[in-house]
């Protein structure tokens, strides 16, 4: 019964085992995420601000970017399709990138767009302020055209993409609609992380990871109740099976933060994967951990309930360090 199923090590070894033989595809918004660090000693005599004195900076691969970095550090091969601007960012980028063992040659440059940049101001562990920089309009329909015909070439030693959405203008409804065409033309996994304040037609698609705020958001239903045990929250489970029928999915993950998450299938229960995480230091880029390695998981062979076991294991090692960080799969299967 899938509510006393567990996961074992060795079955994790096999999954990360046999996601080494596969190619997950990632779409979507591509960003550049930049920290700079330093300590603060004093508050600036100009406003009421802290004076940051700069030690050291560093750079990621943020946004879909970075959930294709998740996939390789878990072992899993990983080709990143986006579009992204002729600038310093996109260089540093596709270096990242590249250091990462993600296979960037499908990116699109595009001198008209700004390529995503999230700038952190870190003093003593806490940020201060962030500063984006970004080209927010939606890519034209050429370029989304571009796009699909590239994930349309991948899917042939590919079964499964996961669509990054970070409301920054590459996922347009006309693209998701391409990739829902070529999700049922290859029998292809699509994995959604979904974002309710860029609304889209999400019908169809294998998976969406809404956290709880944006399931009740999709859902339109007021979230007035809340639960220690989700199981017992009726109006969660209210909105997932309302989610479930209305957007024709085959699994709806719903993640809890604390509570851990709750794994969602037409025609059965919900079954409920409590929080594994001991210790939480930054929670950024949780989400894309999550949603890469459910997708990788599947598309090794697991089933639903253990591809997010797995990626609650996976959420459980990153949440405890800070930054957009991975996992590798020693960190991981030790975390069993």
């Amino acid at each position: 019964m899938a509510e006393t199923k567990t996961l074992s090590r060795q079955r994790a070894r096999r999954i990360l085992n046999a996601a080494a033989k596969r190619t997950v595809l990632v779409t979507g918004d591509a960003m550049l995420d930049q920290f700079i660090w330093g300590d603060v000693d004093r508050i600036s005599p100009e406003a009421p601000v802290p004076v940051v004195q700069f030690k050291r900076e560093s750079f990621m691969a943020g946004g879909a970017a970075n959930v294709a970095r998740n996939l390789t550090a878990l072992g899993c091969p990983a080709q990143m399709h986006s579009v992204i601007g002729r600038d310093d960012a996109a260089k540093k980028l596709r270096t990242l990138l590249k250091a990462d063992c993600v296979d960037c040659q499908p990116l699109i440059t595009e001198t008209a767009r700004q390529t995503s940049c999230k700038t952190r101001i870190i003093a003593q562990r806490q940020q201060v302020v962030r500063v984006d920089r970004e080209t927010r309009t939606n890519i034209s329909p050429r370029l989304a055209k571009r796009l699909a015909k590239s994930i349309d070439t991948s899917l042939a030693k590919s079964n499964a993409v996961v669509i990054g959405d970070y409301g920054k203008g590459v996922i347009t409804q006309e693209y998701l609609d391409e990739l829902k065409a070529l999700g049922q033309e290859h029998g292809a996994w699509l994995s959604l992380d979904p974002k309710p304040v860029h609304s889209l037609n999400l019908r169809g698609l294998s998976l969406i990871t809404p956290n709880r705020k944006e399931a009740f958001e999709l859902a339109g239903i007021e979230d007035t109740t809340h639960h220690a045990n989700p199981l017992k929250d009726r109006n969660l489970i209210r909105v997932a099976g309302q989610l479930l029928g209305d957007l024709d999915l085959q699994v709806l993950l719903i993640t809890l933060g604390e509570l851990g998450m709750l794994v969602c299938q037409p025609g059965g229960k919900p079954f409920h994967i409590p929080t594994l995480a001991r210790e939480v230091f930054d929670v950024s880029g949780a989400g894309d951990t999550v949603i890469g390695t459910f997708t990788l998981a599947i598309a090794a062979g697991a089933d639903p309930v253990e591809a997010a076991m797995l990626a609650n294991h996976a959420a459980g090692v990153v949440v405890g360090k800070l930054g957009t960080a991975t996992v590798t799969p020693k960190e991981l299967l030790s975390s069993f």
